[in-house]
């Protein structure tokens, strides 16, 4: 009986053999074939336009079409569900992000149906971008110090443009909490009509990315108080951190990245992660982005796979000790 154990188990042992040989050869071929980039969002927005950055630089390094596919819905995480359910052969790939891969996480309900750092591999941080507190230019208070005392010598009575569960929301609620502040939130389904109501004055602040507002800030429609990086940043030069204002550590960035299905071979994403940390060295592809305010980070999976743990970790906590629901 034991040698009938141990010889199946051979013969099983040498089948495996070839398949696992095969499965190399298959990795060191790839890619052979179109790769797909699911991109979680609508077509037009900023995710878009990173994912078919993304896409472009991507095709040029490995020499191979890479075919941008927008598959929208519940924040990302429709998108997200379909690339953990596709093959983990390097031919789909997703655009990872706070909002699909870390926020989601800290809701208890909706769950979604995957797990960001179970069922991914992630491969790369693309950027990084602040959120910026901004203000009409009718709002007493020009300076943050004065934003925060003009709150907290008016409780409740100051209300800000809240877009559910977004990077801009979770990040109101952070400073709420850090610097014990209590404002009103005013739910509104997108940014962009969020943003027309406090450039009309209709509402006088909100925390929203940078490159949403950076035009406004130039033209002079919208006042920035500070924004919510670790560093300044080079668009926003004279804008202090919410870190240098008092509220040392205080740090809340949009990010993107790419990610694979769990189970991708590790040579197709040694090459991924090769192909994104190349290709965005290069400065004409980093100036793409540089342009409206982002951050390069362009980092090695390792990294970007703490960075994600980490922030899942950081925005739980914010969304637990708030209460916040998904509406």
């Amino acid at each position: 009986m034991k040698r009938s154990r141990f010889l199946a188990g051979v013969l099983a042992a040498l089948v495996a053999l070839p398949l696992a040989a095969q499965a190399q050869g298959d990795a060191a071929a790839w890619p052979t074939k179109p790769i797909r980039l699911i991109v979680p969002f609508p077509a037009g927005g900023t995710s878009d336009a990173m994912g078919r950055l993304i896409a472009d630089v991507l095709a040029a390094q490995l020499k191979q079409t890479v075919i941008v596919d927008n598959k929208a819905g519940a924040g990302g995480a429709i998108g997200v569900a379909e690339a953990v359910r596709s093959p983990a052969d390097g031919y789909t790939l997703v655009l990872s992000g706070i909002g699909s891969n870390a926020i989601i996480h800290g809701f208890n309900s909706p769950k979604p149906s995957y797990d960001s750092e179970r069922d991914l591999i992630h491969v790369s941080q693309l950027a990084a971008g602040p959120n910026v507190l901004v203000v009409n230019p009718n709002f007493p208070a020009k300076t943050f110090q004065e934003f925060v005392a003009y709150v907290k010598a008016h409780p409740g009575k100051v209300s800000y443009g809240q877009i559910n569960a977004s990077s801009g929301h979770l990040t109101t609620e952070y400073l709420k909490q850090a610097a014990g502040l209590d404002m009103v939130g005013i739910p509104y389904k997108g940014g962009a009509p969020a943003l027309s109501d406090v450039l009309g004055n209709q509402i006088p602040l909100m925390i929203v990315n940078q490159d949403a507002v950076l035009p406004h800030v130039k033209a002079g429609k919208l006042r920035a108080l500070a924004v919510t990086s670790p560093q300044r940043n080079p668009l926003f030069p004279d804008v202090p951190t919410v870190a240098e204002s008092g509220y040392p550590g205080f740090s809340a960035v949009s990010w993107t990245g790419l990610s694979v299905p769990k189970g991708t071979p590790k040579p197709i994403v040694d090459k991924l992660e090769a192909a994104m940390v190349k290709g965005f060295s290069d400065p004409a592809n980093r100036a793409k982005l540089e342009v409206n305010g982002f951050v390069v980070v362009a980092s090695k999976s390792a990294d970007y796979t703490r960075f994600v743990h980490d922030e899942t970790v950081r925005w739980t906590k914010v969304i637990q000790a708030g209460g916040l629901k998904v509406e």
